[in-house]
This record gives structure tokens, sequence and C-alpha cells, in this order.
């Protein structure tokens, strides 16, 4: 609190500073948070505790939050019944999908932000008709050009190229890129210039570093994509071994026996991979989605 000297015969003007938000709606902001945190991580946990616990007590409502009989029976199960080359092999479902995804990501990280720096920082002629071609892109689902692509790439059935070749480029990925480079200051590749710096230097050098967070949301979002990609290799792969795991997932749970564990187990082998790229790259994500809404 402070006071402004005033004329003589004028009272003082008090002048408050601003303390922020109050105590209690703090306490209501973190329960708030608190209540959605725990919606979120609740099936995660639910699904985590089913799988170490036998079949008929998974299912079994609030009670499944229980702990109880723990054991990795339904993880040594889930090995257990692909185990020949007619189901297939785990191993093998994983390898696809990692083989899959980690292409995918670098690959799409390398052509994705190279062709967003052209459009951002470089001129020539037809950049602005291209631009809005990849923008309408984004609007068009794969569902629309998933039997057309099937009959192109139909004799590259069952391989592993075939499931990465169409999801490398990505229109949605160019525009993220696009409008973060667009935000960068000019004078950067300006100064790059009078050092001498064309533009691959100017690109790996400079604006590369610059840009983790985006990134790092990129890499989140094709990863996520990636990996739980299911119509495609439905179109593409008849055989096990080629097949990813949400596809094999979805053939596990139709077949009898129906175990509720060994299904969780499943599942919790299948989003290990995605809770730990989104915790490898969270601060930069954050640091993405704050930017966007400082820039908004």
């Amino acid at each position: 609190m402070s006071t402004r000297p005033q004329p003589t015969g004028t009272a003082p003007v008090v002048v408050t500073a601003n303390q922020g938000p109050s105590a209690a709606r703090k306490a209501v902001n973190y329960l708030v948070l608190i209540v959605l945190a725990v919606f979120f991580i609740a099936p995660i946990l639910y699904m985590f505790i089913g799988s170490l616990k036998p079949a008929d007590k998974v299912l079994n409502g609030l009670a499944g939050f229980i702990p109880e009989s723990l054991s990795l029976d339904n993880y040594a199960g889930v090995f257990a019944r692909f185990n020949s080359e007619a189901t297939g092999y785990f191993y093998n479902f994983y390898l696809t999908s990692l083989i899959v995804s980690v292409v995918i990501v670098i690959g799409g990280l390398v052509v994705n932000s190279m062709a967003a720096y052209a459009f951002a920082r470089l001129r020539w002629r037809g950049r602005d008709a291209v631009m809005l071609a990849v923008i309408l892109l984004v609007i068009v689902p794969f569902e629309a050009i998933a039997v057309p692509l099937f009959y192109l790439l139909n004799g590259s059935r069952n391989t592993y190229y075939v499931q990465f070749i169409p999801f490398v480029a990505n229109a949605l990925s160019i525009y993220l890129f696009y409008t973060f480079f667009v935000g960068l200051p000019k004078q950067l590749d300006e100064a790059a210039r009078v050092d001498g710096a064309g533009p691959w230097r100017t690109f790996l050098y400079i604006i590369v570093p610059m840009s983790k967070p985006v990134f790092a949301s990129v890499t989140i979002l094709t990863f996520l994509s990636s990996w739980g990609s299911f119509l495609w290799p439905v179109m593409m792969t008849d055989q096990p071994r080629y097949r990813p795991l949400p596809l094999e997932i979805s053939v596990f749970q139709g077949q009898p026996p129906t175990d509720w564990g060994q299904i969780f187990a499943f599942g919790v082998m299948f989003v290990l991979p995605l809770l730990i790229v989104f915790l490898v790259f969270q601060r930069w994500f954050v640091q993405s989605v704050a930017s966007s809404g400082l820039k908004g």
C-alpha cells in the first residue's frame, strides 16, 4: 500500500497493490484440478490394478480399485496365447508398432518441418496457393482416401513400409510448424544472412533450436495417432507377423475365452509407450500450449 503526494487541501489517494486471487478462489481452482486429474487418471489406474488381479475380480465396480490377489499371471497369459506362427508372437506386434510409429514420427518431423519452413520463411512462386492446398487437406478425413490408397499400394500388403509411407507427410503437422515458424522474429533470418548463413544453416542452427515446443507437440500428436492406427492396418495386413498392437488387441478381445485380466494386461502394455512419450516431451508440450495461449 502506498500514498501519492497530493496538492495542499486535498485528501491523499490510497493505491492498493493487486494481491492476486484470494485464498478461497485458489482452493476452488485446486479442487477443480484435482477432481479433473482423478477423473482422467482413474481409468488408467483401474486398468493397471485389474491387469494384476484374477479374471473374476477385475470387473467388480468400485471394488476393482482395491489391490488384492495381485500377480503377473495375466501378463504371462498374454504371451502364452501368442506363441505360434498361427497366432503370431506378441513381440512381433510390439515391434511392428514401434517401427511404424518411430519412422512416422522421425520422418514426419524432418519432412513436415522443412516444408513448413519453406512456407513460412522462404519466398517462391505459388507459395500461398500450395499453403492453401495444405490447409484444405487438414479437413480431409483419411477415410475419404483410404480406398484409392488401398488400390494404389495393394501390391505392398503385409510389409512394414506400407504402414508408414502414406503418413510421413502430414498436412496438420505442416500447419502446426508453419504457425510456429511464422511467429518467430524475421530479424533472426536477416542476422543469419549477414553472417553468411544460407537457408539450410538458418533452419538447422537457428530455427530448429528455438522450436522445441512445436517439435514436442508434433511428436506427441503424431505418435499418438500412429500408435493407435487401426483402419489402415486392417486393410493392408492379414498376416500376424505384420499386425500392429491396435489390430491385434481387437482380435485378442474377440477370441474365447474372454479373460478380462489378460485384456487389461494387454491394454497396459499398449498404453505404456504413450505415457512414456508424453512424460518425456511434456515440458516442451506445456510450453507450446502456454505460448499459443499468450499469442491468442
